[in-house]
């Protein structure tokens, strides 16, 4: 990577009170990965059945 600076002080200094100012900041909940981890495997098992269902209905099982 390039070693020279990319922006002066002066804007760094405009950059950083922007980013700072708390215009671009919004509320989240926290993320709830057990949930997240039951929906996919909710969604998967109904995956699983329709093609068992189907299956079976075709004769294949």
């Amino acid at each position: 990577m390039s070693e020279e600076k990319q922006l002066s002080d002066e804007d760094m200094e405009r950059v950083e009170k922007y980013l700072n100012s708390g215009f671009n900041t919004t509320e989240r909940k926290p993320f709830r990965g057990l949930i997240l981890l039951a929906g996919i495997w909710a969604i998967i098992a109904a995956l699983g059945w329709v093609s068992y269902y189907i299956g079976k209905q075709a004769g294949y099982l």
